[in-house]
């Protein structure tokens, strides 16, 4: 069995991974009511038309261009965040987090899973 890491923050509670990780988490719920996030879905929304009564709009997917409801899409980053893995990473992950909207973009589940899937190679 390794070496155990040590718990140097919040008085032993966490690793280093696991506190940079608690920011990482605390910025992204944050991050969820930035109000150009909501101008990038109200752009991407037109009325529904379809036979579900319940249903008002639906969103168009940046990459795949197929309309899908609002369960279906997120808002998703053009330039990566990047990792916060150190204090020297906060600026630009912060800066790029908190971006215009010419930064984001509608994206299905699909689509999503796709750029995530690129991104990691």
């Amino acid at each position: 069995m390794g070496a155990r890491v040590p718990k140097t923050r919040g008085g032993g509670r966490y690793t280093e991974s696991g506190y940079f990780g608690f920011i990482r988490s605390g910025l992204r719920q944050k991050s969820m009511k930035w109000p150009p996030k909501y101008d990038v879905m109200n752009a991407a929304k037109r009325p529904y038309k379809g036979s579900d009564k319940r249903r008002r709009f639906e969103y168009q997917c940046a990459g795949c261009k197929n309309w899908k409801k609002g369960t279906e899409v997120s808002v998703d980053h053009i330039e990566e965040c990047g990792s916060l893995k150190e204090y020297a990473d906060l600026p630009r992950f912060v800066e790029t987090l908190f971006c215009e909207a010419d930064n984001l973009q509608v994206l299905c589940k699909k689509c999503h899973d796709i750029k995530t899937q690129e991104s990691k190679k």
